[in-house]
């Protein structure tokens, strides 16, 4: 049977405008990075902002929906080009109409099942979505026979046990006495560090490294602008504004000359709206080349002749902070000005952080949302305050999140001597 051609008009129609959109939107993002995400946000806001008593609500929320769809596809082909293309849009509601089951809530009905939300609850997000309650009720009771949810139940079987093993680990870890503190010490023999705290995976504060630095005399802010205050540096901007500000660090990336942004941390007081981070490459230039020359001896296990090529300075206000987050390699954190409180939760406890994107927790340790991240009330977070002089080792896979107390002048460095180099298998989730 042919379809209806007005139908068919239609669908050309919406398809055509659907394909320039994503074209435009492509083309925007290339010559703006993050331009997408801002759109995004924008259209989140708008749609928060329309009354529950609008006129024709359903059909308001699927038009928002469609748009955000479109909007997510065309940053992913960005983000990941191997994508496919943006597929055909589907035909135009009528006013009023309510929602179908789409795929997208086929797939929103699987990952919440898996996540044992109940069937209530998600009758209930569904039908205020404007779906019909008896589509939507039997959708959710259609998922379970489904057969590719059915082997994501097994395979979730295999994931749960690894998740079994690693929790048990954890609690045979936390079982230690002092597993809750984080040992402050002068610096042990390299065979002791090794095994004490690189292969046995545990943080430590080091009190003794900077005893010949001369950094420890000579930085400060006004030394920075005296020394270097000529030269430009990469800082991240603007971050108060997003949220997400450490996941989206490349939009925020700006280019400032030293000097000025000195005067401006020495005048702004506590702020996390900018932040002079490791991603700024400064030490990779000659002109901060002496910055290198006022570092002295090295913790344990370290080759000073990769000083330089692995090594990253910081600098900013009180008030900074860096989002639970882990790095992908071992690395040491001396402070040389001001103070800054590490928080540290254990690679063991991977699974109670939500980590749904790259290396990043959604989890805000210092004001966890336990009505949206529940399991991480199970988790033991460590405490440190690393004061100036002392140098923080962070072994591998450690989730962290730090705040500068004070001013902040630090040096970062991950010039090991042994294997310092590891594969992650980073999830890239970024709509849950």
């Amino acid at each position: 049977m042919s379809a209806d051609p007005v139908d068919w008009t239609q669908n050309a129609q919406v398809g055509a405008m659907a394909y320039l959109l994503h074209t435009l939107l492509q083309e925007a993002e290339r010559q703006n990075r993050g331009f997408i995400g801002k759109v995004i946000e924008g259209a989140v806001d708008d749609h928060k902002g329309i009354p529950a008593g609008t006129p024709n609500k359903p059909f308001v929320d699927a038009v928002f929906a469609e748009t955000l769809q479109i909007l997510r596809r065309s940053q992913a082909s960005i983000e990941h080009p191997a994508l496919p293309e943006l597929p055909p849009a589907p035909r135009p509601r009528e006013l009023g109409a309510q929602a179908p089951v789409s795929d997208d809530w086929l797939q929103w009905i699987a990952e919440n099942r898996l996540r044992e939300c109940t069937p209530d609850s998600m009758l209930s997000t569904m039908t205020a979505a404007g779906i019909d309650a008896a589509q939507a009720k039997a959708a959710i009771a259609r998922i379970e026979t489904d057969p590719a949810f059915r082997a994501a139940r097994r395979m979730q079987k295999v994931e749960r046990k690894l998740e079994s093993v690693v929790a048990n680990l954890q609690k045979l870890w936390a079982s230690s006495p002092r597993y809750g503190v984080i040992e402050k010490r002068k610096s042990p023999s390299r065979d002791e560090f090794v095994e004490r705290y690189v292969r046995g995976c545990r943080p430590v504060v080091l009190t003794d490294v900077t005893k010949d630095w001369g950094a420890m005399k000579r930085w400060s802010p006004e030394d920075l602008k005296r020394r270097f205050g000529h030269l430009d540096v990469e800082i991240q901007d603007g971050r108060d504004a997003d949220p997400n500000y450490e996941e989206n660090k490349l939009a925020h990336r700006k280019i400032v000359q030293l000097g000025p942004f000195v005067d401006r941390v020495l005048a702004g007081g506590p702020t996390n709206d900018y932040y002079l981070t490791a991603n700024n490459e400064a030490l990779r230039s000659p002109g901060f080349a002496p910055l290198l020359e006022d570092i002295g001896r090295l913790p344990p296990a370290c080759d000073r002749s990769q000083l330089g090529h692995r090594s990253s300075f910081w600098f900013g206000p009180a008030g900074t902070t860096t989002p639970l987050h882990h790095d992908t390699l071992m690395l040491f954190h001396t402070q040389v000005v001001g103070r800054k409180r590490w928080r540290l939760v254990s690679p063991l406890e991977t699974p109670k952080v939500y980590n749904y994107n790259g290396v990043f927790s959604p989890v805000d340790v210092d004001n966890p949302d336990l009505a949206r991240y529940p399991l991480f009330g199970e988790v033991t977070v460590l405490d440190v305050i690393v004061e100036p002089g002392e140098t923080m080792f962070l072994p591998l896979a450690w989730w962290h999140q730090v705040l500068s107390m004070d001013i902040s002048l630090s040096f970062s460095y991950s010039n090991l001597d042994l294997p310092n180099d590891f594969v992650y298998q980073n999830p890239d989730i970024r709509n849950w």
